[in-house]
């Protein structure tokens, strides 16, 4: 798998809010949990502890009809700029935080232990956001173009809440 082709996902959107309530939304668990996961998945549990070799936790909920089923995220804020920057690491973990491997949660071999993300946040005329979220080193795959959906869908989650 090592020798796979690599892919980053982008995504950059424009928000109709300003960059402090981007922030707030990307960095305050309650506010977290009301657009973590993409469309019909919910989030019951967030743990964020923000500084710069911190930890968080997130939890995502798949709908009933999918079996209900609870999967974690967890990582660690490698830099934190204010109203600006997000740098982390994420990964599959249990509950509390600990790294899994993705095929113990019924993911393909190809899902990445470990995906390095930048959350960067711009001031967009006087009260709007540019937002771009990178994930990088995804291998080229199916589960690739299925993040790249979920993304899209948790973003416009995350502008939802916003209104």
């Amino acid at each position: 798998m090592s020798d796979a082709p690599k892919q980053d996902i982008v995504v950059t959107r424009l928000i109709d809010a300003p960059v402090e309530s981007v922030w707030k939304a990307w960095t305050g668990p309650e506010r977290v949990m009301r657009w973590w996961g993409p469309q019909y998945f919910t989030s019951p549990s967030c743990k964020i502890d923000l500084r710069e070799g911190g930890k968080y936790v997130f939890c995502m909920r798949a709908p009933k009809e999918q079996g209900g089923y609870e999967q974690y995220s967890a990582g660690i804020y490698k830099k934190i700029v204010p109203m600006e920057r997000l740098e982390f690491t994420q990964g599959m973990s249990d509950k509390d935080g600990n790294s899994i491997d993705p095929t113990t949660a019924g993911l393909p071999p190809d899902f990445p232990k470990e995906i390095r993300t930048s959350v960067v946040l711009k001031k967009f005329k006087s009260d709007m956001t540019e937002l771009t979220v990178t994930e990088y080193g995804w291998t080229v795959s199916q589960m690739y173009v299925y993040s790249i959906a979920g993304l899209h869908q948790t973003i416009d989650k995350l502008i939802a809440s916003l209104k």
